[in-house]
């Protein structure tokens, strides 16, 4: 059951939806995206799954949305709004693994260390914007000083798997999928197969943190 907490951060009110594991040993805080929310299929997919695993899946609503605005605002307001929930995501007195996706990694990536994250987990890292390889963010990824997973989309727009540097990170492949972990009709496998490798390379990283 998917409990839901308010939480007050400097950067206005944020939304936690918890689903809590069963004698859980860790806390997953994930993030969303800059062009959408929670409701994201992939985050959606480890909030049910992992939970039985004996972790604590924690959805993370940055401030922006929950006031109901349609634009992201500067990364520096997301890491306040980000740092301001920490306590309440750190209250189950669990490990936290930092996590999102796309815009939502990237504040894992350069808060985690600060905040004392167990590790990061980023979904769909927006390496650099379409078509813009030379804007990299790598460094952000290379500098989260924590044991970091990449699930990255074969096909995605935002940085495909051979795009990324070499660093000590995990990268799991979701194959033909898009930032959003997409398929076009032609992929020899279906959305339920994508998201299966979706899962178990995400539990099988968080079990070996263990």
């Amino acid at each position: 059951m998917t409990q839901y907490e308010t939480v007050s951060t400097d950067a206005g009110d944020a939304r936690v939806a918890w689903s809590e594991g069963t004698k859980p040993w860790a806390v997953l805080a994930l993030g969303h995206g800059a062009g959408g929310g929670i409701e994201a299929r992939d985050l959606q997919a480890l909030a049910a799954a992992l939970p039985a695993r004996g972790v604590t899946v924690a959805l993370v609503e940055q401030p922006w949305r929950v006031a109901g605005k349609k634009v992201a605002p500067a990364p520096k307001t997301l890491d306040t709004g980000w740092r301001g929930l920490w306590p309440a995501l750190a209250r189950p007195g669990l490990p936290v693994i930092a996590g999102g996706r796309s815009a939502g990694a990237r504040v894992a990536c350069r808060t985690g260390r600060e905040l004392g994250a167990l590790a990061v987990l980023a979904l769909s890292f927006p390496l650099h914007p379409p078509g813009r390889p030379e804007k990299s963010r790598a460094d952000e990824l290379l500098g989260a000083g924590l044991p970091t997973l990449v699930v990255q989309g074969g096909n995605d727009p935002f940085g495909r798997p051979g795009e990324f540097p070499d660093g000590s990170y995990g990268l799991v492949e979701i194959p033909y999928g898009d930032h959003g972990f997409a398929l076009p009709k032609r992929a020899p496998l279906g959305p339920d197969e994508a998201e299966g490798l979706l899962v178990e390379g995400v539990a099988e990283w968080i079990s070996a943190l263990r």
